[in-house]
This record gives structure tokens, C-alpha cells and sequence, in this order.
């Protein structure tokens, strides 16, 4: 059985769902919808299929079984809630949504319509960081210390002119922790486990007409006590690749975007010494760092067929709303720790919803 697949929103990052949807195994995209009728049937010409501007319209398409939601961040509950009534799966963009109440929202409207819901961080998909999550699973770092995210990318005043969501809390979310390094913020929790206190300072420093963030750094705790950094930007000319360190008692690791630049522990193998030989320069692309464009569209392609693959098992994928939200948790906590100047404990007891 082929899946058919409807794409909700028509900007660029539905085209990287788009060749995704085309390099999986019994997936089929037949349809988008976006509100501008030029933009979704020029996007329908593209990739031969039908088009809608309205989103009930396209959930009533027979030929649909999955929606993605592309639209921008702060507009993906009202689709998506929508789509699970409709009894469609889902696949959500980066963030599941910008406040905490809209991400429950949507968890609760899929949990009640027995639909499968995955919210989109492909970069836990790729070998790197499958292959530390395994190692820290096995103990071999012993007892884990630090563990650090660093994304220092760059974007113009042009990109943030682009569109006049962007930059905007109702509909970006937040800046530079939001948009651009939740991806990070996913893989350091979904590595070092949950985070139990924040403190942190955020700046607007290169950027004009943009209510949030383009400079951010935060100092944490996680729940098995160890400490750690998040540090995100988008005003660190030229861009960089985002970077992961995870150190402890017996060992040492660095990823940075696809590769692996260091790994380093107390009992090595000539396995370690060979993976890390095959590892050390992956990077194809600049993985966004400077062009929202650079990036590849192969960790999209495995994490939707890990979600096919929970449909017809009728299992909860790999990241689940559950799973999309604690990132979410963690960037609000933050904008509130520098909001307020104080530590923020978590979980969150309510949803701050900052300004």
C-alpha cells in the first residue's frame, strides 16, 4: 500500500518535504494546500499533483492519508488539529508549535483521533548521532559531566525581511533558539536527558524589525545532575556548523553538523579508531549555517520512513508529539530565565507564552 501524502503550506521547506516524501518507500505525495492559489498550484505544476487553498478541501481529498504541516511555526496547530479530526497522520515541522498549550493541542487531538504524530528533527537520524546516543546508552562515558550545544549561524537582514512572520513571536515563536537551533537543543536533551534548571541572557544585536532573539546563551542543569550550555545565534558572520560536545568520566565526543571531529574514550578499539576514521568529514553541505537553503533533505527521508513504518505497526515513531514538545519546554524556559533574570526550574508548571 502507497500512502498518500498532503502537504499544508507551499514555502521552501515544503520542497525538502517534498523530494523526501519522493525517496520513501510507499510514499506518494498527490496534493498541497496553501492559502495563495498562485503559490499552490505553481508548487502542484512542480511535482504533479492537485492543489487546494482550503485545508478542509485537501483533508477530504480520499487520496490523502498523512499531512505535513509547513507553515510557519506559530500556525501549525489550527492545520494540524484539523487534520487529526479528519483522521489523517501527521508530520509536523520544527517546532510542534510555539507555546506549550498549542502543543498539547495538537497531542491531545491525535491522541483522541488514534492518528500518529511526529514532529520533524531529522538530525537525530544521522549516523553521528545515532552512533553517540548508542555509546552513552552502552555507559562508556561513564559518568556524564557536560554536555553542549553550540550553533553560531548566520542570516541577513534580507532573510529576515523575507516575510513578514519572520522574526515575530506570534507566528516565529522566538529567533535564533526557535527557529534555527531547536535542532540542537532536541539531540542535547534527547542525549543528555531532561534538563531540571535554566539560567540565561538573550540579546538582539545585528538585526533590525524583529521582536526576537538573534543572540542567546543559557547555563544548565540536567536531571542526572550533569551541567551544560546551549549557545545560538544568527549573527555569527560567516555561519558555522552546529556543534555537539558530550563529555564524561571516561570519555569525550564532538559532532559537528554530520561529522565526528572527536571521539575519545578511556578503553578505545580498533572499531572506535575506524568509525572515527570514516566519520571525521561527512558534511556535504554547509548545514544551514549561512543559506536556510544548504541543507540536505536525507535525514527528512529517514525519519519519514520511521513514520510509515509506526503506522503500519501501529507503534509511536522515533519523535513523537511528546518528544517535540520537550525542546519546545526547554527554549520557553529559556526566554523566561532571561526574561525574568532568574532560574527556572522545569517541567514547566504553565505555559509562559513570552512576548
Amino acid at each position: 500500500m502507497a500512502y498518500g501524502f498532503g502537504i499544508v503550506g507551499c514555502g521552501m521547506i515544503a520542497d525538502f518535504h517534498a523530494k523526501a516524501i519522493a525517496d520513501t518507500p510507499g510514499a506518494k505525495l498527490v496534493a498541497c494546500q496553501s492559502r495563495s492559489e498562485k503559490t499552490a498550484k505553481a508548487f502542484a505544476k512542480r511535482h504533479g499533483i492537485s492543489s487546494y487553498v482550503d485545508v478542509a478541501e485537501m483533508l477530504n481529498d480520499p487520496a490523502v492519508d498523512v499531512v505535513t504541516i509547513c507553515t510557519p511555526s506559530g500556525a501549525h496547530a489550527e492545520p494540524a488539529i484539523a487534520a487529526a479530526k479528519a483522521g489523517k497522520h501527521l508530520i509536523v515541522e520544527k517546532p510542534l508549535e510555539v507555546t506549550l498549550k498549542r502543543c498539547d493541542k495538537i497531542i491531545e487531538a491525535c491522541e483522541a483521533n488514534g492518528v500518529t504524530l511526529s514532529t520533524i528533527f531529522p538530525s537525530r537520524f544521522h549516523r553521528s548521532s545515532q552512533l553517540l546516543k548508542k555509546a552513552i546508552d552502552k555507559g562508556r562515558f561513564g559518568t556524564l559531566s557536560l554536555g553542549d550545544a553550540y550553533v553560531k549561524w548566520f542570516r541577513t537582514q534580507e532573510y529576515y525581511d523575507s516575510g513578514q512572520w519572520r522574526g515575530t513571536w506570534e507566528l516565529d515563536g522566538g529567533g535564533a533558539l526557535m527557529n534555527q537551533a531547536i535542532h540542537s537543543v532536541d539531540l542535547l536533551i534527547w542525549l543528555m536527558g531532561p534538563v531540571a534548571e535554566i539560567t540565561a541572557n538573550t540579546a538582539t544585536l545585528a538585526h533590525d524589525r524583529i521582536e526576537v532573539e538573534d543572540v542567546a546563551t543559557a547555563s544548565l542543569r540536567f536531571e542526572n545532575g550533569a551541567l551544560g550550555v546551549i549557545e545560538a545565534t544568527t549573527a555569527a558572520w560567516p555561519g558555522a556548523f552546529k556543534k555537539i560536545e558530550i563529555h564524561g568520566s571516561h570519555g569525550s565526543v564532538t559532532i559537528e553538523e554530520e561529522s565526528i571531529t572527536n571521539w575519545q574514550f578511556a578503553k578505545m578499539s580498533a572499531a572506535d579508531k575506524k568509525m572515527l576514521a570514516e566519520m571525521a568529514d561527512r558534511n556535504e553541505t554547509g548545514g544551514g549555517a549561512a543559506d536556510p537553503a544548504a541543507i540536505g533533505h536525507a535525514g527528512h527521508t529517514a525519519q519519514f520512513k520511521d513514520v510509515l513504518k509506526a503506522i503500519k505497526r501501529n507503534e509511536k515513531p522515533l519523535i513523537c508529539g511528546h518528544e517535540g514538545r520537550r525542546s519546545v519546554e526547554v527554549i520557553l524556559a529559556i526566554y523566561q530565565a532571561a526574561k525574568t533574570g532568574k532560574r527556572v526550574q522545569l517541567p514547566l508548571k504553565r505555559d509562559p507564552k513570552l512576548k
